[in-house]
């Protein structure tokens, strides 16, 4: 039996529904959402808890005129079920299927692409602007959770949009939590507004009372309309919002679709910017998720019916966790950091057992390195545990406020090269080259969980200034019998002299392996040079292969820029007469698994063979 999603396809669809039937779209946009999520992984409570918003919003504004910005985009699998893609949400998050995030490229209406949080008021403003100056009189809604809330950019486009003499919408979702629960001072204020919302009760019962007095009545509301910041200090403390230019209204429940759909048809006759403050639950409908929601934010495919997931819990980010842990039991000033990622960087288990030395700043990774910075000029030895894609949001504070200045702080970088799915808002491909152009930088690239453990040691003891340890995301993959590492910073598998040598690092050094007996097995005599330490790289690493006949250099990062180039540049001052190739990573990479991506990239085994035998031949022709 079909229900009402299989006749919803636009949101011009919802116009014509009834509040019941609303309701009942709302229950089977749940149920398709945690079946397709528990098949496909992806996140599961943060959309949960915006069905029946993202409804209210739909059905409030005209998709045709006006806009909706969404921030982040762990939010917006509502959205796209009812902008004209349901029919392939089960396809999300993987290859040639739906973004897990909204993306120009694929939907009008999806306004703009995203994927790292705090940014939709910023770019909302800039959509709004844009109407006005093109005489479009169209609204403008930015959806903003409150963990978003934590990171600096949002307050940088609020402080902005305070100045708009236009309409221009900015919804909060207040759920309580960004991805691990929230912290800091902002948190703490929406919790008050949240429990304690009588001012806005007793401001909407005396503009109603005096509206009905003959004569002096609305002479008098204008008058406490004009005195409101005045009134509010007296009988509330709220005034942060509206002291910035806003509005404020709230909070509502973001679960009442009727009263959503209300206060948005209201506040679009409001010449002014207006922040609306709804409250939802994360996880909402999946009891799971209700009582866990940091554990269901971001999941891997799982079992309906338990909760359970499906995939293993030893990863490197746990590895790095429990590594962290254990140094710290010997060393008192090692501080845990993240920013509202304790689960995801593996570090919960070091919050429970070191409280006092870790910190959670929420999502603010530019605050995080820079308070690293001055926890190491205490005498503090602060590792910032970080996903290789948000710490691209620290870059200006790794170079002014850690590397200039000489302090020790360790960057945990997970999620380093592909992550997969997540698609190429997070694609970890650009850390090496960026840490390339910082002065001092040590960086150290494991492959496995036990050379995790050894680079982790070496970064905090064996340099002085800005050291780093990147690893990728999930499991260690397949390892030869016949490796063991040396620790040092650099190793080789096979034979060190064979004519063709195979450069690469972290990850990838599985795969080379497999090459050399492919490529054994077709009469070719290839070595890999494993390097361990990324930068500097070790000049007798260099030496190494400089008799070889072909250098062959893989890498799961950036090209421009990266650690290929860099080695390219190395080998030349050697004396190196070979030939060398480099194949890297030359523009952003969309969603697939991670071996479907490293495929497509001939980064796998079977793309260094395939590379190795057509240049080796080539070069062969060319000599005859």
């Amino acid at each position: 039996m079909s229900g009402l999603l299989d006749t919803v396809k636009f949101p011009e669809d919802l116009k014509g529904l009834s509040s019941e039937q609303l309701k009942q779209l709302c229950s089977e946009i749940r149920t398709k959402i945690i079946h397709t999520v528990s098949e496909n992984g992806g996140h599961l409570a943060s959309n949960l808890g915006v069905v029946e918003l993202t409804v209210a919003l739909h059905r409030a504004f005209n998709s045709e005129n006006d806009t909706i910005v969404w921030d982040v985009g762990h939010q917006a699998y509502t959205h796209k079920i009812l902008t004209g893609r349901g029919d392939r949400i089960s396809k999300i998050r993987t290859k040639d299927g739906l973004s897990g995030f909204p993306n120009r490229l694929e939907s009008t209406y999806d306004p703009f692409t995203c994927g790292h949080s705090s940014t939709s008021i910023s770019s909302a403003l800039g959509l709004a602007k844009a109407k006005e100056l093109k005489n479009d009189d169209g609204f403008v809604v930015a959806v903003i959770g409150d963990g978003a809330l934590t990171g600096g950019l949002a307050y940088e486009g609020l402080n902005n949009a305070g100045r708009l003499k236009r309409n221009f919408i900015v919804v909060l979702n207040d759920n309580s939590m960004s991805i691990s629960r929230n912290v800091g001072s902002m948190a703490r204020y929406l919790a008050k507004i949240r429990t304690k919302p009588s001012y806005f009760r007793i401001k909407g019962r005396v503009e109603r009372v005096l509206d009905h007095i003959p004569v002096i009545g609305k002479p008098l509301h204008h008058l406490l309309t004009k005195a409101k910041s005045v009134v509010k200090q007296i009988l509330y403390d709220n005034t942060i919002f509206e002291d910035m230019g806003f509005y404020y209204y709230g909070p509502f429940d973001g679960h009442d679709l009727n009263k959503m759909i209300e206060v948005f048809n209201n506040v679009k006759s409001i010449k002014h910017p207006v922040l609306l403050h709804v409250v939802t639950q994360k996880g909402r409908g999946y009891s799971f998720a209700e009582h866990n929601p940091g554990a269901f934010h971001g999941v891997s495919k799982f079992n309906i019916t338990t909760g359970k997931s499906l995939s293993s819990d030893r990863d490197f980010s746990s590895i790095f966790g429990q590594t962290l842990s254990e140094f710290a039991e010997r060393d008192d000033r090692i501080c845990g950091v993240t920013a509202a990622m304790q689960t995801g960087t593996g570090l919960a288990g070091f919050g429970k057992k070191y409280p006092e030395r870790f910190f959670d700043t929420g999502i603010a990774e530019e605050h995080a390195v820079t308070f690293c910075g001055g926890l190491a000029v205490g005498g503090m030895l602060p590792v910032f545990a970080v996903y290789s894609s948000f710490l691209q949001r620290g870059y200006d504070q790794m170079i002014h406020d850690v590397a200039l200045q000489g302090t020790k702080v360790v960057f945990a970088i997970d999620r380093a090269g592909i992550v997969g799915e997540d698609g190429q808002t997070h694609q970890g491909i650009f850390d090496a080259a960026f840490f390339n152009t910082i002065p001092g930088s040590v960086v150290y690239s494991p492959s496995y969980f036990d050379e995790l453990k050894t680079s982790l040691r070496l970064a905090l003891y064996d340099s002085a200034g800005i050291a780093a340890v990147r690893y990728p995301r999930g499991k260690q993959l397949f390892r030869p019998f016949d490796f063991q590492p040396s620790g040092m910073p650099y190793d080789h598998y096979g034979d060190p002299d064979s004519p063709v040598m195979i450069v690469t690092y972290g990850r990838l050094f599985s795969f080379a392996c497999l090459a050399v007996s492919k490529l054994a097995r077709r009469g070719i005599s290839a070595g890999v040079l494993k390097l361990n330490r990324i930068m500097p790289i070790d000049k007798e690493a260099v030496s190494s292969v400089r008799s070889a006949a072909h250098v062959f250099f893989f890498e799961e990062g950036i090209e421009r820029g990266g650690v290929g180039e860099r080695f390219y540049y190395l080998l030349g001052q050697t004396g190196f007469t070979g030939t060398f190739y480099l194949r890297a990573i030359r523009g952003f990479v969309p969603q697939a698994t991670m071996m479907e991506a490293l495929n497509a990239l001939g980064l796998d085994d079977a793309g260094m063979v395939k590379m190795i035998l057509t240049e080796c031949a080539n070069d062969g022709e060319k000599k005859a």
